[in-house]
């Protein structure tokens, strides 16, 4: 298997890169910035390396240079959104390979590859993905279909600091977010990087328990302590006992069983329906809801004495309109889970369906995307998913100037500065890495009065 070294500041682009070399068998390491890549050159041999030419901290070229300094055989292919000649010659003179200028589908740089590799005779039979049986996909993603899947945009990596700061922790954590977030998949990944992870990990849906019979999904019931009470039951609390109790829509909860819950929590011990015993649990309590329980509390519909008992820490989940440079890698996520789950092999999204993935506003969030990719899968006859097996609400879309994440934050003046300097004053460049368009960005400079 060739190993490639992936050097691209992009964050975003970047990791879509790999993803795709990654789905087609190359063992791909990705850092974003020269030094990074300076200590994996030092560290270690890669069959051939993938560089920007502009990086915040040194040249490309530079990096070429080390490259071809630890080790004649490595391959370098630069990379660059600047169509310069004399650039170009720099790179051939210095000993790249090729010089691929962006932006560019991935796709295209596949036989560049495999003529870099071939150049110094490494054996590479990963340019054409074998059909792996679904199986064996299966297996493979066994863990990760479950997984908590990290985005690269500012609100992402805002959400990953949260649960990293507070999964050690027993706190009670209160999730709260737009229907189809992935809230459960945050509390799941909370659950994982605790020190309960070994322990069970019991999710509950509050809306879809009958309040006749709450008390004894909750606290469990003896045999013949109701009609219809037959056997003995486990409640979910001791189900969870030594683990994570997620509650989901946990404002669907009724005022009594809100009652009963605060008193379990407080004293961390329950009493099954028809028992006078009680018994003993040690649970961490993860809620989530989509409406608002402050408001709920200030109604007289949610108990305050129990949302603050819910609430040592919460945490917002951003919709997938906040989290534009994630998009596609959630897509090529459930893409892999579609292929696996169909027995397909689709390998990815042509260049209009990409296009009207990021026109649409996504209102049903993670949920929506990952059931319209499911149904793209199950109707796509060729290799890439193209516009035409796309709802008519999606493929028809339109781009609401208006709409960039980027542009609802107060500091986006600075933003602008902060990418076009770090874009070397090329504008193309710098609205691509904000996510908008060359008119956006220059309906952006004239108004903020920024000149070049």
């Amino acid at each position: 298997m060739a190993k490639i070294l992936l050097v691209e500041d992009d964050v975003a682009f970047g990791t879509m890169l790999k993803t795709f070399l990654v789905k087609r068998n190359y063992n791909v390491e990705l850092v974003f910035s020269a030094t990074e890549a300076y200590k994996k050159i030092s560290s270690a041999k890669f069959d051939m390396i993938l560089t920007d030419v502009r990086l915040p901290d040194d040249s490309g070229l530079d990096i070429l240079k080390e490259a071809k300094s630890a080790s004649q055989e490595t391959e370098v292919i630069v990379m660059t959104s600047y169509a310069e000649i004399s650039m170009a010659v720099q790179a051939m003179k210095f000993g790249a390979f090729d010089y691929v200028s962006k932006p560019f589908r991935p796709e295209s740089i596949l036989q560049t590859i495999k003529n870099a590799l071939e150049h110094n005779s490494v054996q590479s039979v990963q340019q054409e993905e074998p059909v792996r049986t679904a199986e064996k996909k299966s297996t493979e993603k066994a863990f990760k279909g479950n997984s908590f899947i990290k985005g690269v945009s500012d609100a992402s990596k805002k959400l990953n600091d949260y649960i990293e700061l507070v999964a050690p922790t027993n706190m009670s954590v209160l999730i709260m977010g737009e229907s189809g977030t992935g809230k459960e998949q945050v509390a799941k990944s909370i659950h994982s990087q605790s020190k309960r992870k070994g322990a069970p990990f019991i999710a509950v849906d509050c809306g879809a328990i009958p309040k006749e019979i709450a008390s004894s999904e909750f606290f469990g019931h003896l045999k013949g302590s109701f009609t219809g009470a037959i056997n003995d039951k486990t409640g979910h609390f001791q189900a969870a006992n030594g683990g994570t109790l997620f509650l989901d829509e946990i404002g669907n909860l009724s005022y009594e069983l809100q009652v009963q819950l605060l008193r379990a929590l407080q004293e961390r011990r329950i009493k099954p329906v028809g028992s006078n015993n009680e018994i003993e649990v040690d649970i961490r309590v993860v809620t989530a809801t989509n409406e608002d329980l402050s408001q709920a509390v200030k109604d007289g519909e949610f108990r305050e004495d129990l949302y603050h008992r819910l609430n040592e820490f919460s945490i917002q989940v951003p919709s997938l309109k906040e989290r534009t440079d994630d998009l596609m890698i959630f897509a090529e996520h459930f893409l892999d889970e579609a292929n696996a789950e169909l027995e397909k092999n689709v390998l990815g999204f042509s260049d209009k369906a990409v296009e009207a993935f990021k026109n649409y506003s996504w209102p049903g969030n993670l949920r929506e995307l990952k059931n319209m990719v499911k149904r793209a899968v199950l109707l796509t006859q060729e290799d890439l998913i193209p516009l035409k097996v796309l709802p008519h609400e999606i493929s028809t879309a339109e781009k609401s100037e208006d709409d960039y994440s980027l542009f609802r934050n107060k500091n986006e003046e600075q933003l602008i500065l902060d990418a076009l300097e770090k874009s070397g004053g090329n504008k193309s460049k710098a609205a691509r890495m904000l996510s908008i368009d060359r008119k956006t960005l220059y309906n952006k400079l004239k108004q903020y009065g920024i000149k070049l």
